[in-house]
């Protein structure tokens, strides 16, 4: 959905010739939908959506895309993007520049030609250049609930006559927000972003969906004006494809996944951990100081995702219960071989136990590569909790 570069926002007055904007007949207007295939990047995976204007009178041919950002400083986009912060503009450009780009990506562009009123048209417009002045152009992006896609769809449904109505494009099975962004990620042979993903991404992220909210995704989004209706109207007039995705050899799915190295994982590190000799107690105990510091930095990032993001897609996070942040302190002291340290590794091998035993019925979808490093987890704490 997003756009990784940075898009020079042109001046409506230079873009737009003058004598559009006092135009009479608005019926010269044609608004119409644009739905971008998926890219190889991340950002691209989930396609893109913008608006396109043009007007027959004047040979005026704007596209309206909200999904435009500036990486112009990479610490503060990061920054901003760590705490959910993610400013995003509405820009203007001609449409032969955003063809040229989709072109050169090699994705493919769907039209859908909207069937609206000469007053529907011009408020749309109106609206649109409005929203594209500097002081009004920047929003907050939220992945799933307010970006590039949403703001196309509430763009058309604010300024229609009567309301949009839309039929279910939902399966009898209904999805959740992680459903549908596996799906994607899936079909692109993503494994290590899902992983990624997976972890970072709380519980909320498990709701079902509704019919409006999954139009976030634009495949969903061009379904759903595909059924929708206004009025006694259908409100898709015309589809054609204005670029077509180039024919690609069949994708294989990468063997190297997640899953498989921390199976591998598991199984040599459970085969060392009965291995007596000096060598393997030396690599074991390297070993389980460098997993557990992982763990517990890595709890420590999901409890500041918690507290720090304005949305609420890194909050009820169940990958706490094997990513303790309490192991980063317990590392320090491992050595020590403590009471309370093999009192506190009991605790991490009950817990993990009950993470296991709760997998299907926990409210929030884990990661396949999560049981492999739950078994890693009950192998060496357990080791831990034996030590005399």
């Amino acid at each position: 959905m997003q756009r990784a570069r940075i898009v020079l926002l042109l001046l409506l007055p230079f873009l737009i010739p003058r004598n559009a904007f006092s135009q009479s007949d608005s019926c010269n207007l044609r608004i119409s939908l644009l739905t971008c295939s998926p890219g190889e990047e991340l950002y691209s995976t989930f396609g893109h959506t913008a608006l396109r204007v043009t007007d027959a009178a004047t040979g005026m041919d704007i596209v309206f895309n909200y999904g435009t950002f500036d990486m112009a400083d990479p610490i503060q986009f990061y920054k901003d993007f760590t705490q959910g912060l993610m400013l995003y503009s509405l820009s203007a450009y001609p449409f032969s520049d955003f063809v040229y780009e989709y072109q050169s990506e090699q994705r493919g562009v769907i039209e859908q030609v909207l069937q609206l009123s000469c007053a529907e048209k011009n408020r749309i417009f109106n609206a649109l250049r409005e929203n594209a002045q500097e002081q009004n152009r920047h929003y907050y992006y939220y992945f799933h609930q307010d970006n590039c896609t949403t703001r196309a769809r509430d763009m058309v449904m604010k300024h229609t006559d009567s309301p949009v109505v839309f039929k279910n494009i939902l399966p009898a099975e209904v999805p959740s927000f992680r459903d549908l962004i596996h799906s994607y990620l899936d079909k692109g042979h993503q494994p290590w972003s899902k992983f990624g993903i997976d972890i970072l991404l709380g519980g909320n992220l498990d709701k079902k969906v509704s019919n409006l909210e999954a139009m976030f995704l634009p495949d969903y989004l061009m379904k759903g004006f595909d059924s929708a209706s206004t009025g006694h109207k259908s409100l898709v007039g015309t589809t054609q494809t204005i670029l077509t995705v180039p024919a690609q050899p069949a994708a294989t799915s990468a063997w190297f996944t997640p899953f498989v190295l921390f199976m591998g994982l598991f199984i040599f590190i459970t085969i060392l951990s009965f291995q007596k000799a000096n060598w393997s107690v030396t690599f074991l105990r390297v070993f389980d100081i460098s997993f557990f510091l992982l763990l517990g930095l890595l709890g420590v990032l999901l409890i500041t995702l918690w507290l720090i993001r304005i949305d609420t897609v890194c909050r009820n996070n169940l990958n706490l219960l094997w990513a303790l942040p309490t192991h980063l302190p317990v590392v320090f002291v491992m050595a020590r071989q403590k009471k309370w340290v093999k009192t506190y590794f009991r605790v991490v091998c009950i817990l993990t136990v009950l993470s296991g035993a709760c997998w299907f019925v926990l409210p929030q979808a884990l990661n396949p590569a999560i049981a492999p490093i739950l078994g890693l987890i009950f192998v060496r704490a357990y080791a831990h909790s034996k030590k005399k």
